[in-house]
């Protein structure tokens, strides 16, 4: 396990994930790990699939998720969660900041400062 503990925000390091998509990795256990995106409006995550299980919450901002076959307009407060192996994508409607939990943590979003 890496990081974990007591994390400071400026131990943090933000890394452009696509464009317009800035990921922060806040923290991390054996099991979970808790991620910050923030995403510029038009930006677009393409259809993609991965084993984790993802659960997330949209801070502020707007956007059109899809999990599988469905799609939905999500707002301030509206969560998420996408089990492992099922496809989605996201597209950005207004500037947006959410956190998403993975579960098991994926060792690409390990954060190099704390790795």
């Amino acid at each position: 396990m890496s990081g974990g503990g007591l994390v400071a925000n400026s131990e943090v390091t933000p890394v452009e994930m696509l464009p317009g998509i800035v990921r922060r990795t806040l923290n991390e256990g054996a099991h979970t790990m808790l991620c910050e995106l923030r995403m510029a409006k038009g930006a677009v995550v393409p259809a993609h699939t991965h084993p984790h299980e993802q659960i997330g919450y949209l801070a502020s901002g707007r956007l059109r998720f899809r999990i599988g076959d469905v799609w939905r307009e999500l707002g301030p407060g509206d969560s998420w969660c996408v089990p492992g192996g099922v496809e989605h994508e996201v597209h950005v409607l207004e500037d947006t900041v959410c956190i998403d939990v993975f579960s098991p943590p994926r060792d690409e979003y390990r954060d190099p400062k704390r790795a």
